[in-house]
């Protein structure tokens, strides 16, 4: 289970990668860091000029856990650098959870992972109560 600090860590670090994102259309830097097997694994959003080629931070990341042999996700952190703020100065929260898309992603590879931004914590089952899933197979 994750600590504390650990979580600290984990938001940390999706703040500072999202200063790599690519997005010279919206201008909406997306940073996302996965804590899985004990390390963390970052990504960042990546437009393109046609916008069904762009890619968000929390697929990227969650590419990079996969792709480095990662097995169990616990923790997806989402930081977005450039969000509208409110007068008090908190970040808006819907401009920093995953898009639906993202939370279909994270339904099949990471279903039991808390899902964190700056300001709160959610589970898969708050953001999509019904998520798309193929039936378990019986064998």
């Amino acid at each position: 289970m994750m600590r504390s600090m650990d979580k600290k860590r984990l938001l940390k670090a999706a703040e500072n990668v999202a200063k790599n994102a690519y997005s010279p259309y919206f201008h909406f830097k997306v940073g996302a860091a996965v804590y899985a097997d004990g390390e963390i694994f970052c990504g960042v959003n990546v437009e393109n000029a046609i916008s069904g080629l762009g890619m968000c931070a929390e697929r990227v990341a969650i590419a990079h856990a996969l792709s480095h042999g990662a097995k169990r996700i616990e923790a997806i952190a989402i930081s977005c650098i450039d969000a509208k703020k409110h007068e008090n100065d908190d970040v808006f929260l819907t401009d920093c959870l995953p898009c639906g898309g993202c939370l279909q992603w994270i339904s099949e590879l990471a279903r039991d992972a808390v899902i964190m931004t700056t300001y709160r914590q959610y589970s898969l089952t708050e953001l999509m109560p019904m998520p798309f899933r193929l039936r378990e197979r019986q064998d």
